[in-house]
């Protein structure tokens, strides 16, 4: 059985009234649900299913020159046919 380390931590009321009100549902010590609490949010998140991955489809286009990719509304006043 490890002992761990004694700290002392400023809680929220609330926050430590719920801890509490836990443990005695689940039968279990304040520090034993501090620690699960702890561990959840430190464990690396689970993945589900399959990574996403994106569906590149390009269309055909045509070359516009002499627009400027650097001037956001010109870039999209060309690609909407207003100039």
């Amino acid at each position: 059985m490890c002992l761990g380390m004694r700290t002392t931590l400023d809680l929220d009321d609330a926050l430590l009234a719920e801890a509490r009100r836990r443990a005695g549902e689940q039968g279990t010590t304040l520090t034993a649900v501090i620690e699960q609490a702890l561990a959840a949010a430190f464990a690396p998140p689970v993945r589900t299913g399959k990574p996403f991955r994106l569906a590149w489809r390009p269309r055909r286009g045509r070359f516009l020159g002499g627009v400027d990719i650097a001037d956001r509304d010109a870039l999209y006043e060309t690609m909407e046919g207003r100039r």
